[in-house]
Protein backbone atom coordinates (compact mmCIF):
# COMPACT_ATOMS: atom_id res chain seq x y z
CA UNK A 1 0.00 0.00 0.00
CA UNK A 2 2.73 2.41 0.85
CA UNK A 3 4.72 1.31 -2.13
CA UNK A 4 1.87 2.30 -4.37
CA UNK A 5 1.49 5.69 -2.90
CA UNK A 6 5.05 6.82 -3.58
CA UNK A 7 4.81 6.79 -7.35
CA UNK A 8 1.56 8.73 -7.06
CA UNK A 9 3.21 11.48 -5.04
CA UNK A 10 6.02 11.76 -7.47
CA UNK A 11 3.58 12.03 -10.34
CA UNK A 12 1.62 14.74 -8.61
CA UNK A 13 4.82 16.66 -7.87
CA UNK A 14 5.78 16.52 -11.50
CA UNK A 15 2.37 17.83 -12.45
CA UNK A 16 2.75 20.69 -10.04
CA UNK A 17 6.13 21.66 -11.49
CA UNK A 18 4.71 21.86 -15.01
CA UNK A 19 3.14 25.27 -15.97
CA UNK A 20 -0.59 25.30 -15.87
CA UNK A 21 -1.02 28.26 -18.20
CA UNK A 22 0.35 28.62 -21.70
CA UNK A 23 1.31 31.71 -23.72
CA UNK A 24 -1.04 34.69 -24.19
CA UNK A 25 -2.59 35.10 -27.57
CA UNK A 26 -4.77 37.87 -29.02
CA UNK A 27 -8.50 37.42 -28.80
CA UNK A 28 -10.98 37.95 -31.53
CA UNK A 29 -12.18 41.40 -32.62
CA UNK A 30 -15.18 41.10 -30.36
CA UNK A 31 -12.88 41.43 -27.34
CA UNK A 32 -12.43 45.15 -28.02
CA UNK A 33 -8.92 44.85 -29.53
CA UNK A 34 -7.24 43.62 -26.28
CA UNK A 35 -5.22 40.45 -25.99
CA UNK A 36 -6.46 37.90 -23.58
CA UNK A 37 -4.35 35.03 -22.23
CA UNK A 38 -5.13 31.63 -23.64
CA UNK A 39 -4.79 28.53 -21.63
CA UNK A 40 -2.57 25.76 -22.66
CA UNK A 41 -4.54 22.88 -24.07
CA UNK A 42 -2.93 20.76 -21.49
CA UNK A 43 -4.20 22.97 -18.75
CA UNK A 44 -7.64 22.87 -20.28
CA UNK A 45 -7.60 19.16 -20.25
CA UNK A 46 -6.20 19.17 -16.73
CA UNK A 47 -8.34 22.01 -15.29
CA UNK A 48 -11.57 21.09 -16.85
CA UNK A 49 -14.72 23.18 -16.73
CA UNK A 50 -13.61 25.30 -13.74
CA UNK A 51 -10.64 26.77 -15.58
CA UNK A 52 -12.79 27.67 -18.55
CA UNK A 53 -15.30 29.56 -16.42
CA UNK A 54 -12.45 31.37 -14.64
CA UNK A 55 -11.01 32.52 -17.94
CA UNK A 56 -14.36 33.80 -19.12
CA UNK A 57 -14.77 35.70 -15.86
CA UNK A 58 -11.35 37.27 -16.29
CA UNK A 59 -12.24 38.30 -19.82
CA UNK A 60 -15.47 39.93 -18.72
CA UNK A 61 -13.66 41.76 -15.95
CA UNK A 62 -11.06 43.02 -18.37
CA UNK A 63 -13.75 44.21 -20.74
CA UNK A 64 -15.68 46.04 -18.05
CA UNK A 65 -12.48 47.68 -16.72
CA UNK A 66 -11.51 48.86 -20.21
CA UNK A 67 -14.95 50.39 -20.69
CA UNK A 68 -14.74 52.14 -17.35
CA UNK A 69 -11.27 53.43 -18.14
CA UNK A 70 -12.45 54.71 -21.49
CA UNK A 71 -15.49 56.42 -19.96
CA UNK A 72 -13.45 57.99 -17.19
CA UNK A 73 -10.87 59.18 -19.70
CA UNK A 74 -13.61 60.67 -21.86
CA UNK A 75 -15.16 62.45 -18.87
CA UNK A 76 -11.75 63.74 -17.79
CA UNK A 77 -11.01 65.07 -21.25
CA UNK A 78 -14.43 66.71 -21.42
CA UNK A 79 -13.86 68.38 -18.07
CA UNK A 80 -10.43 69.56 -19.17
CA UNK A 81 -11.88 70.90 -22.41
CA UNK A 82 -14.70 72.66 -20.58
CA UNK A 83 -12.27 74.18 -18.12
CA UNK A 84 -9.96 75.33 -20.94
CA UNK A 85 -12.91 76.86 -22.81
CA UNK A 86 -14.00 78.65 -19.64
CA UNK A 87 -10.52 80.02 -19.02
CA UNK A 88 -10.30 81.09 -22.66
CA UNK A 89 -13.63 82.87 -22.38
CA UNK A 90 -12.46 84.67 -19.22
CA UNK A 91 -9.27 85.68 -20.94
CA UNK A 92 -11.25 86.98 -23.94
CA UNK A 93 -13.45 89.03 -21.61
CA UNK A 94 -10.39 90.36 -19.83
CA UNK A 95 -8.78 91.27 -23.14
CA UNK A 96 -11.97 93.02 -24.25
CA UNK A 97 -12.17 94.93 -20.96
CA UNK A 98 -8.52 95.98 -21.19
CA UNK A 99 -9.05 97.03 -24.79
CA UNK A 100 -11.98 99.23 -23.74
CA UNK A 101 -9.90 100.71 -20.92
CA UNK A 102 -7.09 101.45 -23.36
CA UNK A 103 -9.48 103.12 -25.80
CA UNK A 104 -10.99 105.18 -22.99
CA UNK A 105 -7.57 106.23 -21.76
CA UNK A 106 -6.51 107.17 -25.28
CA UNK A 107 -9.68 109.23 -25.72
CA UNK A 108 -9.21 110.96 -22.37
CA UNK A 109 -5.58 111.64 -23.24
CA UNK A 110 -6.58 113.20 -26.55
CA UNK A 111 -9.26 115.32 -24.86
CA UNK A 112 -6.82 116.36 -22.13
CA UNK A 113 -4.19 117.28 -24.71
CA UNK A 114 -6.71 119.29 -26.71
CA UNK A 115 -7.96 121.07 -23.59
CA UNK A 116 -4.40 121.83 -22.49
CA UNK A 117 -3.55 123.33 -25.88
CA UNK A 118 -6.78 125.33 -25.84
CA UNK A 119 -6.10 126.55 -22.31
CA UNK A 120 -2.54 127.46 -23.27
CA UNK A 121 -3.76 129.46 -26.29
CA UNK A 122 -6.37 131.15 -24.10
CA UNK A 123 -3.77 132.05 -21.51
CA UNK A 124 -1.53 133.48 -24.24
CA UNK A 125 -4.41 135.54 -25.64
CA UNK A 126 -5.36 136.79 -22.18
CA UNK A 127 -1.75 137.63 -21.44
CA UNK A 128 -1.45 139.57 -24.69
CA UNK A 129 -4.70 141.40 -23.98
CA UNK A 130 -3.64 142.25 -20.44
CA UNK A 131 -0.24 143.36 -21.67
CA UNK A 132 -1.81 145.66 -24.24
CA UNK A 133 -4.22 147.05 -21.62
CA UNK A 134 -1.36 147.53 -19.15
CA UNK A 135 0.71 149.34 -21.75
CA UNK A 136 -2.24 151.59 -22.54
CA UNK A 137 -2.83 152.29 -18.85
CA UNK A 138 0.87 153.00 -18.44
CA UNK A 139 0.81 155.53 -21.26
CA UNK A 140 -2.31 157.16 -19.83
CA UNK A 141 -0.78 157.20 -16.35
CA UNK A 142 2.37 158.85 -17.64
CA UNK A 143 0.28 161.46 -19.42
CA UNK A 144 -1.71 162.10 -16.24
CA UNK A 145 1.49 162.34 -14.23
CA UNK A 146 2.86 164.94 -16.62
CA UNK A 147 -0.39 166.87 -16.45
CA UNK A 148 -0.49 166.68 -12.65
CA UNK A 149 3.10 167.83 -12.40
CA UNK A 150 2.26 170.86 -14.50
CA UNK A 151 -0.81 171.54 -12.38
CA UNK A 152 1.19 171.21 -9.17
CA UNK A 153 3.72 173.70 -10.49
CA UNK A 154 0.92 176.13 -11.33
CA UNK A 155 -0.64 175.65 -7.92
CA UNK A 156 2.64 176.25 -6.13
CA UNK A 157 3.10 179.52 -7.94
CA UNK A 158 -0.49 180.78 -7.73
CA UNK A 159 -2.66 179.00 -5.16
CA UNK A 160 -0.27 178.11 -2.38
CA UNK A 161 1.56 181.44 -2.51
CA UNK A 162 -1.70 183.35 -2.07
CA UNK A 163 -2.35 184.25 1.59
CA UNK A 164 -4.81 186.66 3.19
CA UNK A 165 -1.98 189.00 4.22
CA UNK A 166 -0.43 189.09 0.74
CA UNK A 167 -2.96 187.85 -1.82
CA UNK A 168 -1.79 186.95 -5.29
CA UNK A 169 -3.19 189.63 -7.60
CA UNK A 170 -2.88 187.29 -10.57
CA UNK A 171 -5.10 184.79 -8.79
CA UNK A 172 -7.56 187.48 -7.62
CA UNK A 173 -7.91 190.02 -10.47
CA UNK A 174 -10.65 191.83 -8.57
CA UNK A 175 -7.87 193.31 -6.43
CA UNK A 176 -6.41 195.07 -9.46
CA UNK A 177 -7.58 198.46 -10.61
CA UNK A 178 -10.14 198.43 -13.42
CA UNK A 179 -7.70 200.18 -15.72
CA UNK A 180 -5.08 197.48 -15.24
CA UNK A 181 -7.41 194.52 -15.54
CA UNK A 182 -6.75 192.69 -18.79
CA UNK A 183 -8.75 189.72 -19.97
CA UNK A 184 -6.85 187.07 -21.82
CA UNK A 185 -8.09 186.22 -25.23
CA UNK A 186 -8.61 182.64 -26.24
CA UNK A 187 -9.01 179.60 -24.06
CA UNK A 188 -6.00 177.45 -23.21
CA UNK A 189 -8.03 174.63 -21.64
CA UNK A 190 -7.24 171.18 -23.04
CA UNK A 191 -9.23 169.22 -20.46
CA UNK A 192 -11.88 170.33 -17.98
CA UNK A 193 -9.33 169.98 -15.13
CA UNK A 194 -6.23 171.26 -16.89
CA UNK A 195 -5.82 174.62 -15.14
CA UNK A 196 -8.38 176.05 -12.77
CA UNK A 197 -6.23 179.06 -11.98
CA UNK A 198 -5.85 180.36 -15.53
CA UNK A 199 -9.55 180.06 -16.23
CA UNK A 200 -10.36 181.60 -12.88
CA UNK A 201 -8.48 184.76 -13.86
CA UNK A 202 -10.16 184.86 -17.26
CA UNK A 203 -13.64 184.16 -15.88
CA UNK A 204 -13.60 186.45 -12.81
CA UNK A 205 -16.18 189.19 -12.95
CA UNK A 206 -15.29 192.78 -12.05
CA UNK A 207 -16.63 193.22 -8.51
CA UNK A 208 -15.84 195.46 -5.59
CA UNK A 209 -12.60 195.16 -3.72
CA UNK A 210 -12.29 192.50 -1.07
CA UNK A 211 -11.73 195.13 1.57
CA UNK A 212 -15.14 196.67 0.79
CA UNK A 213 -16.94 193.32 0.63
CA UNK A 214 -18.56 191.94 3.74
CA UNK A 215 -18.70 188.19 4.26
CA UNK A 216 -20.20 185.92 6.85
CA UNK A 217 -19.77 182.15 7.10
CA UNK A 218 -22.96 180.12 6.85
CA UNK A 219 -22.81 177.61 9.67
CA UNK A 220 -24.76 174.89 7.81
CA UNK A 221 -22.70 175.16 4.64
CA UNK A 222 -19.45 175.33 6.60
CA UNK A 223 -20.38 172.26 8.66
CA UNK A 224 -21.18 170.33 5.48
CA UNK A 225 -17.87 171.40 3.95
CA UNK A 226 -15.94 170.38 7.07
CA UNK A 227 -17.61 166.96 7.05
CA UNK A 228 -16.73 166.53 3.39
CA UNK A 229 -13.15 167.75 4.00
CA UNK A 230 -12.59 164.94 6.53
CA UNK A 231 -13.07 162.37 3.75
CA UNK A 232 -13.09 164.09 0.34
CA UNK A 233 -15.05 162.28 -2.35
CA UNK A 234 -16.71 163.09 -5.67
CA UNK A 235 -19.82 161.05 -4.93
CA UNK A 236 -23.10 162.92 -5.14
CA UNK A 237 -24.46 161.15 -2.06
CA UNK A 238 -22.71 163.41 0.48
CA UNK A 239 -24.74 166.40 1.67
CA UNK A 240 -22.07 168.93 0.62
CA UNK A 241 -21.92 167.95 -3.06
CA UNK A 242 -25.60 167.05 -3.20
CA UNK A 243 -26.51 170.64 -2.31
CA UNK A 244 -24.06 172.08 -4.87
CA UNK A 245 -25.34 169.75 -7.58
CA UNK A 246 -28.91 170.76 -6.82
CA UNK A 247 -28.35 174.51 -6.45
CA UNK A 248 -25.45 175.28 -8.82
CA UNK A 249 -24.12 172.51 -11.09
CA UNK A 250 -27.49 171.23 -12.27
CA UNK A 251 -28.99 174.63 -13.19
CA UNK A 252 -25.73 175.88 -14.70
CA UNK A 253 -25.52 172.92 -17.10
CA UNK A 254 -29.22 172.86 -17.90
CA UNK A 255 -29.34 173.90 -21.57
CA UNK A 256 -32.08 173.86 -24.17
CA UNK A 257 -30.72 170.72 -25.85
CA UNK A 258 -31.35 168.28 -23.01
CA UNK A 259 -29.67 165.24 -24.54
CA UNK A 260 -26.42 167.07 -25.30
CA UNK A 261 -26.60 168.79 -21.90
CA UNK A 262 -26.59 165.41 -20.18
CA UNK A 263 -23.56 164.31 -22.20
CA UNK A 264 -21.75 167.53 -21.30
CA UNK A 265 -22.50 167.01 -17.60
CA UNK A 266 -21.14 163.45 -17.69
CA UNK A 267 -18.00 164.61 -19.52
CA UNK A 268 -17.39 167.35 -16.95
CA UNK A 269 -17.84 164.90 -14.06
CA UNK A 270 -15.50 162.35 -15.70
CA UNK A 271 -12.93 165.03 -16.63
CA UNK A 272 -13.11 164.19 -20.35
CA UNK A 273 -14.42 167.48 -21.74
CA UNK A 274 -12.19 169.45 -24.12
CA UNK A 275 -12.73 173.15 -24.95
CA UNK A 276 -10.67 174.74 -27.69
CA UNK A 277 -10.89 178.03 -29.58
CA UNK A 278 -11.78 178.21 -33.23
CA UNK A 279 -8.85 179.25 -35.43
CA UNK A 280 -8.94 182.44 -37.44
CA UNK A 281 -8.68 180.61 -40.76
CA UNK A 282 -11.97 181.03 -42.57
CA UNK A 283 -13.72 178.15 -44.30
CA UNK A 284 -16.37 178.15 -47.02
CA UNK A 285 -19.97 178.59 -45.98
CA UNK A 286 -21.61 175.27 -45.06
CA UNK A 287 -25.13 173.98 -45.41
CA UNK A 288 -27.81 174.67 -42.86
CA UNK A 289 -27.99 170.98 -41.83
CA UNK A 290 -24.36 171.12 -40.75
CA UNK A 291 -24.90 174.40 -38.95
CA UNK A 292 -27.72 172.83 -36.94
CA UNK A 293 -25.10 170.60 -35.27
CA UNK A 294 -23.01 173.55 -34.31
CA UNK A 295 -20.86 173.70 -37.46
CA UNK A 296 -18.55 171.22 -39.17
CA UNK A 297 -15.40 169.73 -37.68
CA UNK A 298 -13.25 172.43 -39.27
CA UNK A 299 -12.05 175.85 -38.18
CA UNK A 300 -13.84 179.12 -38.83
CA UNK A 301 -13.68 182.69 -37.51
CA UNK A 302 -16.47 185.09 -36.53
CA UNK A 303 -19.07 183.14 -38.47
CA UNK A 304 -22.53 183.34 -36.99
CA UNK A 305 -23.83 179.83 -36.49
CA UNK A 306 -26.18 178.04 -34.17
CA UNK A 307 -24.99 177.10 -30.72
CA UNK A 308 -25.22 173.33 -30.20
CA UNK A 309 -26.43 173.74 -26.60
CA UNK A 310 -28.81 176.71 -26.76
CA UNK A 311 -29.92 176.40 -30.37
CA UNK A 312 -29.56 180.16 -30.85
CA UNK A 313 -27.63 181.85 -33.64
CA UNK A 314 -24.51 183.27 -32.07
CA UNK A 315 -20.88 184.02 -32.95
CA UNK A 316 -19.38 180.76 -31.72
CA UNK A 317 -15.68 181.28 -31.01
CA UNK A 318 -15.14 177.95 -29.23
CA UNK A 319 -16.06 174.34 -29.67
CA UNK A 320 -16.17 171.34 -27.32
CA UNK A 321 -15.38 167.67 -27.73
CA UNK A 322 -16.79 164.96 -25.44
CA UNK A 323 -14.29 162.24 -24.51
CA UNK A 324 -12.42 160.55 -27.35
CA UNK A 325 -15.15 161.06 -29.93
CA UNK A 326 -14.31 162.95 -33.09
CA UNK A 327 -17.45 165.11 -32.96
CA UNK A 328 -17.08 168.80 -32.21
CA UNK A 329 -19.91 171.07 -31.01
CA UNK A 330 -19.72 174.84 -31.44
CA UNK A 331 -20.88 176.76 -28.40
CA UNK A 332 -21.72 180.39 -27.70
CA UNK A 333 -19.74 182.55 -25.22
CA UNK A 334 -22.51 182.31 -22.64
CA UNK A 335 -22.57 178.50 -22.77
CA UNK A 336 -18.78 178.43 -22.60
CA UNK A 337 -18.84 180.63 -19.48
CA UNK A 338 -21.34 178.29 -17.80
CA UNK A 339 -19.33 175.15 -18.66
CA UNK A 340 -16.05 176.76 -17.61
CA UNK A 341 -17.49 177.85 -14.25
CA UNK A 342 -18.55 174.26 -13.49
CA UNK A 343 -15.17 172.95 -14.66
CA UNK A 344 -13.37 175.38 -12.35
CA UNK A 345 -15.39 174.14 -9.39
CA UNK A 346 -14.70 170.45 -10.14
CA UNK A 347 -11.01 171.18 -10.70
CA UNK A 348 -10.68 172.84 -7.30
CA UNK A 349 -12.43 170.08 -5.34
CA UNK A 350 -10.29 167.50 -7.17
CA UNK A 351 -7.20 169.38 -6.00
CA UNK A 352 -8.54 169.26 -2.44
CA UNK A 353 -9.25 165.56 -2.74
CA UNK A 354 -5.71 164.91 -4.02
CA UNK A 355 -4.19 166.93 -1.18
CA UNK A 356 -2.69 169.62 -3.43
CA UNK A 357 -4.32 172.58 -1.68
CA UNK A 358 -2.52 173.47 1.57
CA UNK A 359 -4.64 176.26 2.99
CA UNK A 360 -6.76 176.87 6.01
CA UNK A 361 -10.19 175.24 5.97
CA UNK A 362 -11.95 178.60 6.01
CA UNK A 363 -9.93 179.89 3.06
CA UNK A 364 -10.81 176.78 1.07
CA UNK A 365 -14.45 177.25 2.04
CA UNK A 366 -14.50 180.85 0.74
CA UNK A 367 -12.78 179.79 -2.50
CA UNK A 368 -15.55 177.23 -3.05
CA UNK A 369 -18.16 179.89 -2.32
CA UNK A 370 -16.50 182.14 -4.92
CA UNK A 371 -16.65 179.33 -7.47
CA UNK A 372 -20.32 178.77 -6.63
CA UNK A 373 -20.98 182.46 -7.17
CA UNK A 374 -19.34 182.23 -10.61
CA UNK A 375 -21.65 179.36 -11.52
CA UNK A 376 -24.67 181.36 -10.36
CA UNK A 377 -23.59 184.45 -12.31
CA UNK A 378 -22.91 182.42 -15.44
CA UNK A 379 -26.32 180.76 -15.12
CA UNK A 380 -27.92 184.24 -14.95
CA UNK A 381 -26.13 185.22 -18.17
CA UNK A 382 -23.22 187.31 -16.86
CA UNK A 383 -19.87 186.62 -18.50
CA UNK A 384 -16.77 188.71 -19.47
CA UNK A 385 -16.74 190.44 -22.83
CA UNK A 386 -13.57 188.57 -23.78
CA UNK A 387 -15.46 185.25 -23.83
Amino acid sequence: MWSGQAPFKEGSQQLQKQPAVGQWKPLASSSGGKELPQLDPRCREAGGGDDQSTAQLNVSRLRSSSVEIREKGSEFLKEELHRAQKELKLKDEECERLSKVREQLEQELEELTASLFEEAHKMVRDANTKQAASEKQLREARGKIDMLQAEVTALKTLVITSTPSSPNRELHPQLQSPSKTVFRKGHGRNKSASSAVVTATSQSLPVESVSNECKEVDSILFAEFQAWKESPTLEKSCSFLERIYREDVGPCLDFTKQELSELVREAVEQNTLTIEPVATQALPVVKVSAMECGGPNGFRSQIVTKCALSGLSRACKHRIKLGDSGNYYYISPSCRARITAVCNFFTYIRYIQQGLVRQDVELMYWEIMRLRREMSMAKLGFYPSAM
